[in-house]
């Protein structure tokens, strides 16, 4: 909190998500480097986890997992569309958006990323969209960039009776559910919360609301809730699978908003459940959502098309069920362990 702080005073940008400098140097590198081990996987390495120059000073096989845009941006996370894709064509005095103000933090922070990481680094992005980007980028352009998804725990997301679920978290045993999760999801505007809130509304003119649950977990009930004719089961933080593979088996379906997302875990342990997921045909959910076979993908941020994707999804019980099916047969097929660890062996003999 403190840093965004320091970074919002010094530098004004309508981009809302996180931003991470990574100035603050550490002993890790040393530590690495001294260790017996063969190849270093990072993941996510922001938030002054390494610094820039910290990951420059590595000198092992290195293998970088990206789960954001942080790596080929400058000290954004997640790109404003709002604003010139500077990751393109690298950041420049000549295209900072015009409604920036202060110190160029992400100019500063490309520029160390630029001087300092010439060394060999292979790539694995989780979605293909994120391959797309890595691709296009000034920093990475000619970087081995790999697909390997995120892999899921196919023994705890599975397949469960969702009467026995229903029952276990004390939730209406006939009525549709509908869930939405993501940490802290109201208050981060990527997780479209707004865009929910609409569709939810819209919802309505499809479906009888009496008959409609929405569970949201990830945050706490709010002080002013949302104006939904639906009732809102509030599950706060989830903090084991088990209870969240309940989840997911009691609902009829998962929906998730977001504005961009990589891969999400949400939607594809709701999948690995059976239960069929709504989103938008957006950044990666392409690559975690088959249209009108594991769910909905709707035309991005029209909540229209995502109010007529959940009313599609839930109104028709026989299709419903196909849906389920799909879904744990697609996550079997594409993210359980042995499918996804033999690509990370495969890419670590190579590096």
């Amino acid at each position: 909190r403190y840093k965004k702080l320091i970074i919002n005073n010094l530098q004004k940008t309508e981009n809302p998500y996180l931003h991470s400098g990574n100035w603050l140097p550490s002993n890790w590198s040393k530590e690495i480097n001294s260790s017996n081990t063969d190849v270093v996987n990072l993941h996510w390495v922001a938030g002054e986890t390494l610094s820039i120059e910290d990951i420059s000073r590595i000198n092992k096989p290195l293998v970088w997992t990206l789960h954001d845009m942080w790596a080929f941006c400058g000290a954004e996370h997640i790109e404003n569309y709002d604003e010139n894709t500077r990751w393109i064509h690298g950041y420049t005095k000549s295209n900072r958006p015009k409604n920036e103000k202060g110190i160029d933090i992400n100019r500063y922070a490309w520029q160390r990323k630029f001087k300092n990481w010439n060394h060999h680094i292979d790539i694995i992005t989780p979605s293909s969209w994120l391959k797309n980007c890595v691709s296009r980028s000034e920093l990475f352009s000619k970087n081995m960039v790999s697909i390997i998804p995120n892999p899921i725990n196919i023994n705890i997301f599975k397949p469960l009776n969702q009467l026995f679920c229903r029952q276990t978290l004390n939730l209406p045993l006939t009525k549709t559910i509908i869930i939405f999760g993501a940490m802290f999801g109201g208050r981060d505007p990527n997780k479209g919360f707004d865009l929910l809130i609409e569709s939810l509304n819209k919802l309505a003119h499809y479906q009888d609301k009496e008959n409609i649950l929405c569970v949201i977990f990830g945050q706490e009930k709010p002080l002013i809730l949302p104006n939904i004719p639906y009732q809102i089961v509030w599950m706060g933080h989830i903090h084991d699978d088990y209870t969240l593979a309940l989840l997911y088996n009691a609902a009829s379906v998962t929906v998730v908003p977001s504005r961009q997302e990589n891969l999400p875990q949400t939607a594809t342990e709701a999948q690995s459940c059976g239960c069929p997921v709504v989103a938008f045909n957006s950044s990666g959910l392409p690559d975690a959502v088959s249209h009108l076979k594991t769910g909905y993908l709707a035309t991005p941020y029209d909540t229209d098309d995502m109010a007529n994707g959940l009313s599609w999804v839930i109104k028709n019980e026989e299709r419903l069920l196909v849906l389920k099916k799909s879904a744990r047969e697609r996550a079997l097929y594409l993210w359980a362990p042995d499918v996804v660890i033999p690509k990370y062996v495969e890419l670590y003999n190579l590096a």
